[in-house]
């Protein structure tokens, strides 16, 4: 689900036979329910217009879904192989590691040996 640039993640319960969402990318926490599809989506845009209106009275500004910032804790040993690997290929630190991200996420199954299984 998207909304002004947010994202909602559903859940569904089968017991209380309820719809759940959350909104994801950012840390504050918004949720919303519904009982049906058009309920949902109507709450989902509702909290988002909430939180919205609650930010703006608080002269607090709203957090922006993925701001395009990624903090990544790495081994040392690690940091220092990429960012050779990146000047090797004449490129940024910062540029090196969108392209592999990128590539991964496009070709999740053709890219890296380094393939995990999940538990």
């Amino acid at each position: 689900m998207n909304y002004k640039g947010y994202e909602g993640t559903v859940t569904y319960d089968d017991e209380a036979k309820i719809f759940h969402g959350e909104v994801i990318g950012i840390s504050d926490m918004i949720t919303f329910q519904g009982t049906s599809v058009d309920e949902l989506e109507q709450a989902f845009r509702d909290s988002i217009d909430d939180y919205l209106a609650f930010c703006k009275k608080k002269k607090h500004s709203p957090e922006k879904p993925f701001s395009g910032r990624l903090l990544l804790r790495i081994p040392s040993e690690t940091h220092k192989e990429v960012t050779i690997a990146a000047k090797k290929h004449g490129m940024s630190l910062n540029s090196y590691i969108k392209e592999i991200i990128d590539e991964r996420s496009k070709n999740p199954k053709k890219s890296s040996t380094h393939n995990r299984k999940r538990a």
